[in-house]
């Protein structure tokens, strides 16, 4: 090795040393609830074509409105946004009251994203797929701030996807 070489490898380990951050502890511990969070978004289905599970759970999302951003088959990946109105009426009037007591003009939710992220697997016997939705929405008020940014953990939202896409695996299972 010549010295370029050797002075190129220590420069690069002291700039690297220098560019470590640590990882706080609490960022890599799971919430009090990630076990029941990942079994309200999670279902196995009997059968091991996973194209299939996923072509079924885009038609879903294309049926409720979700456009597929992205999809990658081959990983088990599929991702879809929605655009809703954010428009909350108790934000709306403690706004009106707000300005008519001469308050001023108070900001309200306007906008939401809705996602939708899906990742499907085989289990680990391979004879069963296993399909994890997790929803998210982000908020964004009249001045255009994001007031909101959180997961979904609304039990009647994941039971309707995951009842739709029974449905439609059980007619593609027959054929119908």
């Amino acid at each position: 090795m010549n010295k370029l070489s050797i002075l190129s490898v220590v420069l690069f380990l002291l700039l690297t040393q220098g560019c470590q951050q640590t990882i706080p502890k609490e960022a890599l511990a799971l919430s009090p609830t990630s076990l029941e969070d990942r079994q309200i978004q999670t279902r196995l289905y009997d059968t091991n074509d996973e194209e299939m599970i996923l072509s079924a759970c885009a038609g879903i999302l294309q049926d409720l409105g979700f456009s597929i951003d992205e999809s990658e088959t081959k990983l088990g990946f599929l991702f879809g946004t929605k655009d809703r109105d954010a428009t909350d009426a108790v934000q709306v009037t403690a706004a009106v009251v707000l300005a008519l007591l001469g308050g001023g003009v108070m900001a309200i939710d306007k906008n939401q994203k809705l996602k939708i992220a899906i990742v499907v697997s085989p289990n680990s016997s391979g004879n069963k797929i296993r399909v994890r939705a997790t929803f998210q929405r982000i908020v964004w008020n009249t001045e255009n701030q994001v007031t909101k940014a959180e997961t979904i953990s609304d039990l009647e939202i994941y039971q309707e996807f995951f009842s739709k896409l029974s449905k439609s695996v059980f007619l593609e299972g027959q054929k119908i």
